[in-house]
C-alpha cells in the first residue's frame, strides 16, 4: 500500500491546527489532495473558504441546495483507474465534486462537468454517482480541508471536513 503525502497550502495547515489563532487571509487559497490506493491514484483541486467567525451550514452554504463544496470553481477529482463507489463502477477520469448539505443527511455527487464556476452550470443530468452520506461531527477546522486515505490495500476514503462537519466517501479501487 503506496500512500503519497497530501499536498497542502502551509498557511491553510497553520490555521487548522490553531498555529495561527485568526485567519485574515481574505481569499480561498486553491489547495491539492492526493494519493495512491491500490493500483489508482486520485488528485484532488479544490479551493478552501474559511469559517471567519461566520455561519456555514444553513447559513454561507444553505441547506438542500447544491454546492460546490469549496469556493470559486468546481471541486476537481482526478482518478487514473476506475473506482467503485456505492457500488457504482466510476470510470478513470476528471470529475467535479458538488454535495447537497442537508442538517441530518448529505448527497455526494460526482458529476462529468468538472470545469465550472461555482455551481453555475450544474445539471444532475451529468451526474455520474449521487450517493447519501452521514454527516459526522468533529473538531473545528477553520479551512475546508480534503484527504485521501487508504483503509485496506484496494479500498479508501474520500473526506471533506469544514467548521465543524466531516463527510467521508468509501471506495475501493477495481
Amino acid at each position: 500500500m503506496h500512500k503519497m503525502p497530501m499536498a497542502s497550502s502551509g498557511y491553510a495547515d497553520s490555521v487548522n491546527n490553531g498555529l495561527i489563532t485568526q485567519d485574515t487571509m481574505k481569499s480561498s487559497p486553491e489547495r491539492t489532495a492526493m494519493a495512491s490506493v491500490g493500483k489508482t491514484h486520485l488528485h484532488i483541486t479544490y479551493h478552501a473558504p474559511g469559517v471567519k467567525g461566520r455561519i456555514i451550514w444553513g447559513g454561507l452554504v444553505p441547506y438542500n441546495a447544491v454546492w460546490v463544496t469549496g469556493a470559486h470553481t468546481a471541486t476537481s477529482i482526478q482518478i487514473n483507474n476506475a473506482i467503485e463507489i456505492n457500488d457504482k463502477k466510476i470510470e478513470a477520469g476528471t470529475y467535479a465534486v458538488f454535495t447537497i448539505p442537508g442538517e441530518k443527511e448529505w448527497t455526494f455527487i460526482l458529476n462529468k462537468n468538472y470545469q465550472q464556476h461555482l455551481a453555475d452550470d450544474y445539471k444532475e443530468t451529468e451526474d455520474v454517482l449521487r450517493m447519501a452520506v452521514k454527516p459526522i461531527e468533529n473538531k473545528m477546522i477553520q479551512r475546508l480541508t480534503y484527504t485521501i486515505k487508504n483503509t485496506s490495500e484496494n479500498s479508501g476514503s474520500i473526506s471533506m471536513e469544514w467548521e465543524k462537519i466531516k463527510i467521508e466517501v468509501p471506495f475501493k479501487v477495481l
